[in-house]
């Protein structure tokens, strides 16, 4: 599964990952839900990001992702030339990103992402709200992680942060 950002020039900066592909003989398929947000989080990020190497200028990036022992691969490539095929662009960097610490978020945001489609159903507005509010907090904390975890390795902004952690909880989430 892959997706790629369109050349209309949208996303200019070199600064961007201009593909996120997941491996799927080490993450495989998932059930129809799982892959439809996989997908969503995927367009997300390429939708909008800011992403780089430190002292590597050679974006716009193309990233993979693949579990490897209980981690998390980034391999990041030189966005291939038009006609070469996927993944066929120079190595510029890889990453192995431990999921260990994200236990707890993961956990705790699939408890509250649950109970806010619960209360979507039944709660009223307020009660809504404050779920969401909750939500989006420990998003912003698992952001925040997610930066931390990829310091002095891969530059993303806290958006795209937030992006990506979005794309770890979707590869995670069992519907």
């Amino acid at each position: 599964m892959s997706a790629s950002g369109d050349s209309s020039g949208k996303a200019s900066s070199r600064n961007r990952l201009a593909s996120v592909a997941l491996d799927e003989q080490s993450i495989g398929r998932g059930a129809p839900e799982q892959e439809h947000e996989r997908n969503a989080a995927i367009w997300d990020i390429i939708e909008s990001n800011s992403f780089a190497v430190p002292n590597v200028d050679a974006g716009p990036y193309a990233l993979e992702l693949a579990m490897v022992e209980k981690r998390l691969a980034f391999t990041v490539r030189q966005t291939p030339e038009d006609g070469e095929p996927p993944g066929s662009g120079a190595l510029v960097a890889a990453h192995y990103l431990s999921l260990t610490p994200f236990r707890r978020v993961i956990k705790d945001y699939e408890l509250i992402c649950n109970s806010y489609f619960a209360a979507v159903r039944t709660a009223s507005p307020q009660q809504i709200e404050a779920i969401d509010m909750g939500r989006r907090g420990l998003h912003d904390e698992a952001a925040a992680l997610v930066q931390e975890r990829l310091a002095g390795k891969l530059t993303v902004d806290f958006d795209t942060a937030r992006r990506l952690f979005t794309l770890i909880f979707a590869l995670h989430w069992k519907g």
